[in-house]
C-alpha cells in the first residue's frame, strides 16, 4: 500500500518536525517501511494539494493509499475539504490514516486514543502509526459532517441564487457560544498558542445569548430524534418526536449548540458529548450528530431578559462547562425548583443532549453572532435570511472515504 508522510510543522507548539524527525520516521525504519514520500505542509489547504496529487500519482484505480498525517484537526479539516473540492469523475479512493498528534487540542485522536496520566508522552503521540506499522492495519472509519451554508430564496425573478457554501467536518459543526469563543480565539493564537486563549475567548462570549431556531431530524433507522436520558443512561425518543411527525423544533435564545461526529470531547479532558463514540465504528451502522444544547428559557428560575439575567446565567453555563471536564457529567446536570443547578433530583436538565442525523439552524437576521458556524475550528457566516443544515454521512463503500488506524 502506497505510503504518504505529511507534516504541518506550525501547528500547536510547532513541534512536529521534531517530532517526526526523532521518532515517526526512525520509527518506521525499524519496521524496514519507507515512505514514497515525506512533505512539510508550506500553507493552509496544502495538505489536501499533496495528497491529491500523491493519489493521482501512484494510485491504480480504487487501491487504497496510507498517510501519516502529523497535525491538529485544522489541518485534517483542510484535507478533507481539500479533496472534496477537487474536481473527480470518479470517487476516490480509502485514505487510511495514521494521525500524529501535534495541534492545540487534538480532540480526534484523544477521542480514539483516550489519554492517561501513566503515558508517555512521546510514545502516546505514536499510538495510530504503532498500529499501521503492527501490520494488523485495523482502523475505523469515520463519519463525516457536511454543513451547507445557503442563502434565501431569490425575491426578484431572473436573478441567479446565490451559491451555497460547503464545509465538512470530521469532529465538530456548531453555533452560539462555541462558534464565538472559536472566532475570536484566532484572534489571540499569536500571542497565545495554548489552549488557555479558548478560556480568554469564553470568558468575553460567556455572557452571550443567540436568537434563532433549530430543527432536527432522525438518524438513519432511528425514526425518531432521541434524547439522553441520565436517569436510565439510555438514548429514548424525543417528546417531540414520533414516528408520523419525527421532526423536533427548539426556538431559542441558545446559549450553546455544538454537535459531533467520531469523538467524545474536544480536549482530552473536555467530554462535552460522552456518548459521541457510539456510532462510531462497524456497529454504528449510521453516522449520528451529538448536539449538545443549552437554552436558558429551561431554568425554572427565568423571568425576563436582561443583563442581570444574562449575568446570573453566565455563571449556570460555566458550571456546565465546567462539568464536562469531569468526565462529561454535565449531561446528567438538572435545575431544582428554584433553578439552581444539582446533580440529583428529577427536574428539567440543563443540557439538552441529543442524537440525529441532521439539524437546520435558522438565525435572526439582528443577531449577527447567531451567524456564526464553526466547523471543525473552521469559521463560516450565514447569510441573512439563510440557514445552515449539518447532515452525518458515512462513507459510500468500504473502499472510499476515509478511516484511522486504531
Amino acid at each position: 500500500m502506497p505510503l504518504l508522510v505529511i507534516y504541518n510543522p506550525v501547528s500547536g507548539d510547532r513541534s512536529s518536525k521534531a517530532l517526526f524527525d526523532n521518532h515517526v520516521l526512525p520509527l518506521l525504519s525499524q519496521h524496514n517501511i519507507t515512505p514514497d514520500k515525506v512533505v512539510a505542509t508550506e500553507s493552509a489547504g496544502h495538505a489536501g494539494t499533496i495528497v491529491f496529487d500523491f493519489l493521482a500519482a501512484t494510485a491504480a484505480g480504487s487501491d487504497p493509499v496510507s498517510v501519516i498525517l502529523g497535525s491538529g484537526d485544522g489541518t485534517l479539516h483542510e484535507l478533507i475539504n481539500a479533496l472534496n473540492n477537487q474536481p473527480s469523475s470518479k470517487p476516490l479512493p480509502r485514505i487510511h490514516l495514521a494521525l500524529v498528534p501535534s495541534g492545540t487540542a487534538n480532540a480526534l485522536y484523544s477521542s480514539l486514543f483516550p489519554p492517561s496520566q501513566h503515558d508517555d508522552p512521546i510514545q502516546y503521540k505514536l499510538k495510530s502509526v504503532q498500529a499501521f506499522v503492527s501490520g494488523k492495519h485495523s482502523s475505523v472509519a469515520l463519519n463525516l459532517a457536511v454543513t451547507v451554508l445557503s442563502a434565501p430564496p431569490v425575491a426578484t425573478p431572473g436573478l441567479p441564487a446565490a451559491p451555497k457554501q460547503v464545509s465538512i467536518s470530521a469532529v465538530v459543526t456548531s453555533t452560539a457560544l462555541h462558534a464565538s469563543i472559536l472566532h475570536d480565539s484566532e484572534a489571540l493564537r499569536a500571542s497565545d498558542p495554548s489552549m488557555e486563549r479558548f478560556k480568554t475567548a469564553a470568558l468575553q462570549n460567556i455572557t452571550r445569548w443567540y436568537a434563532a431556531s433549530a430543527k432536527f431530524y432522525p438518524r438513519e433507522g432511528a425514526g425518531v430524534v432521541e434524547v439522553y436520558d441520565p436517569a436510565t443512561q439510555r438514548w429514548v425518543p424525543h417528546e417531540q418526536s414520533t414516528e408520523d411527525e419525527p421532526i423536533v423544533d427548539l426556538n431559542g435564545p441558545f446559549v450553546y449548540f455544538l454537535s459531533t461526529v467520531n469523538v467524545d470531547r474536544l480536549e482530552p479532558a473536555f467530554r462535552i458529548s460522552p456518548r459521541g463514540k457510539d456510532v462510531l465504528g462497524p456497529k454504528g451502522n449510521t453516522a449520528a450528530l451529538d448536539v449538545v444544547i443549552v437554552r436558558p428559557m429551561r431554568d425554572p428560575s427565568y423571568d425576563m431578559d436582561s443583563e442581570a439575567t444574562r449575568a446570573a446565567f453566565a455563571e449556570k453555563a460555566g458550571a456546565v462547562l465546567g462539568a464536562a471536564y469531569q468526565d462529561g457529567a454535565h449531561v446528567a446536570l438538572r435545575y431544582d425548583e428554584d433553578g439552581k443547578v444539582v446533580a440529583e433530583g428529577d427536574g428539567p436538565t440543563v443540557v439538552e443532549y441529543l442524537r440525529c442525523g441532521a439539524w437546520e439552524w435558522e438565525p435572526d437576521d439582528i443577531d449577527l453572532r447567531a451567524h456564526f458556524v464553526c466547523a471543525d475550528g473552521d469559521i463560516l457566516t450565514i447569510p441573512n435570511g439563510g440557514k445552515a443544515t449539518c447532515t452525518a454521512a458515512t462513507p459510500m463503500s468500504d473502499s472510499t472515504g476515509f478511516s484511522l488506524y486504531v
